[in-house]
């Protein structure tokens, strides 16, 4: 019978390298993790590794056990976890995870209220997710991913909490500013300050760019959204944010913005959740708070449960 304390070593093994490290990270003398190796094969009838030269190999059998492992094992840490939370009287962990550069701002008006609702619950943003977040989620690093491009994937369920439009940031000075809506062609004499990732992964390319065989005159990237606005209000370049960001900061910086294209480019922000958890009380919590933030209510979408 495979046990989980199998898969641990090979998963130890393949993390640190060698049986010498799994064995000094489990606690084990060396031989003891030789031993129940050994007599693993025996039970499963089928060797995991193979000698090549110098080098041990995983054999088809151990590829196999290890993704299982890799699957499996972060599964049953995360329920040991949750388990153990609440037999203190505590509720767990709600870590949020970002794929929305510019979303901080709108996070921060949902887990305000969160923390004072939920005492009990242990919050963490990450941010180092950023366009990685499906990975981190199905490997529990995470419990919630806030993303506006979410996928269809086995084992997630993804929630729109609310609309938005992607326009086009100007300063006062430009001359765009004479223009009721932005063509392609508009930025080829435009330095475009975006965020530091893929082109095909930014809106203002994919949805707008490229489909018109159109270039910006110069590509910056900036991963500051309060550095990227200021470069903008200075006219010294142009960027694409979502419409309700622009209005919140046009009060304070010399900014407009205009649609990208006669129709624009519209958006949604989702909550992306493993299935099974976004039943837990906590979760369920946040996810109505992000349902009902005043701030959005401007542009709620029609939600489809």
């Amino acid at each position: 019978m495979i046990e989980r304390h199998h898969l641990a070593i090979l998963k130890h093994i393949d993390e640190l390298g060698s049986m010498t490290a799994a064995s000094q990270a489990m606690n084990l003398t060396q031989s003891a993790l030789s031993h129940t190796v050994r007599k693993f094969e025996e039970q499963i009838g089928t060797p995991l590794w193979q000698r090549t030269g110098r080098r041990m190999e995983l054999t088809q059998a151990g590829h196999y056990l290890l993704a299982v492992a890799k699957r499996l094992l972060p599964q049953l840490e995360h329920a040991d976890q949750v388990v153990r939370d609440m037999a203190r009287g505590e509720k767990g962990q709600l870590r949020i995870g970002m794929e929305c550069y510019p979303c901080y701002q709108w996070l921060l008006s949902i887990v305000t209220p969160y923390l004072r609702q939920w005492p009990e619950v242990d919050v963490d943003v990450k941010q180092k997710f950023q366009f990685g977040g499906m990975a981190a989620l199905y490997s529990y690093d995470i419990d919630i991913l806030v993303t506006p491009d979410p996928l269809d994937k086995a084992g997630v369920r993804f929630v729109p909490v609310f609309d938005y439009e992607q326009v086009l940031v100007i300063s006062d000075q430009s001359a765009l500013t004479k223009r009721d809506w932005i063509r392609p062609e508009d930025l080829q004499q435009q330095t475009l300050l975006a965020y530091p990732v893929d082109r095909e992964r930014l809106d203002v390319y994919s949805q707008f760019l490229t489909p018109a065989q159109c270039l910006p005159a110069r590509h910056k990237s900036v991963e500051d959204t309060d550095i990227m606005l200021q470069l903008v209000a200075a006219d010294r370049g142009v960027c694409a944010l979502p419409k309700w960001l622009v209005q919140q900061v046009q009060r304070t910086l010399p900014l407009q913005w205009r649609p990208l294209g006669q129709d624009g480019i519209h958006k949604q922000i989702h909550l992306g959740f493993r299935e099974g958890e976004d039943g837990l009380d906590y979760v369920d919590a946040f996810l109505q708070l992000a349902l009902t933030d005043p701030s959005m209510m401007t542009e709620k979408p029609a939600i489809v449960t």
